[in-house]
C-alpha cells in the first residue's frame, strides 16, 4: 500500500529541471506525477515514476542529490468535494498531512492523490476504514 517517491534536489538554475527529466527518459523511467517546491536557493522535485530503483541510480549516477520517501496514494473521487471528502477520515484520525499533490488518471472517472504523512499505517487504516482505496505500489507505477 505504500509508494516509494523519488525526491531530487535542485539548484535554483536552468535547466536542472530538463537534466533530471533527460536522464529519466534516457534509462527508460516514466514520470507518473511530479511536483516541484522553491526556495530562492534550492527546489525539491518530488516524483513518482515506473521505476523508483532504476531513477534512483540514473540520478546517482549524474551527481544528483537523491532521496527515497514512502508515502501513500489514494483514488479520489474526480468531482467537486472529493479531496474533501478523503481528508475526512484523516482529519477524523488526526493524521497530519505534510504535504500531498493530485494527478488525474481519467477525466471524469478518478483523481490520484499522493499524500506524505507521518503515520502512514494510521492513514491507510483510516483511509480504507472510510470507503477509499489506498493503491497498490506496482498499480501506481503502471498509470
Amino acid at each position: 500500500m505504500k509508494v516509494r517517491q523519488v525526491s531530487v534536489f535542485l539548484e535554483n538554475k536552468s535547466g536542472r529541471l530538463y537534466e533530471v527529466c533527460r536522464c529519466l527518459a534516457d534509462a527508460g523511467v516514466n514520470i507518473r506525477a511530479l511536483s516541484i517546491a522553491e526556495t530562492a536557493d534550492y527546489g525539491v522535485l518530488r516524483l513518482i515514476v515506473s521505476d523508483p530503483a532504476k531513477a534512483i541510480q540514473v540520478m546517482t549516477e549524474n551527481a544528483f542529490t537523491v532521496s527515497e520517501t514512502e508515502v501513500i496514494a489514494v483514488e479520489v473521487p474526480d468531482e467537486p468535494g472529493g479531496l474533501a471528502s478523503v481528508l475526512a477520515p484523516l482529519y477524523d484520525a488526526n493524521v497530519n498531512i505534510e504535504y500531498l499533490y493530485c494527478f488525474v488518471e481519467k477525466s471524469g472517472k478518478s483523481a490520484i492523490v499522493v499524500f506524505r504523512v507521518e503515520q502512514l499505517d494510521e492513514a491507510i487504516r483510516a483511509l480504507q476504514g472510510g470507503g477509499y482505496t489506498v493503491m497498490r505500489e506496482e498499480d501506481v507505477y503502471r498509470i
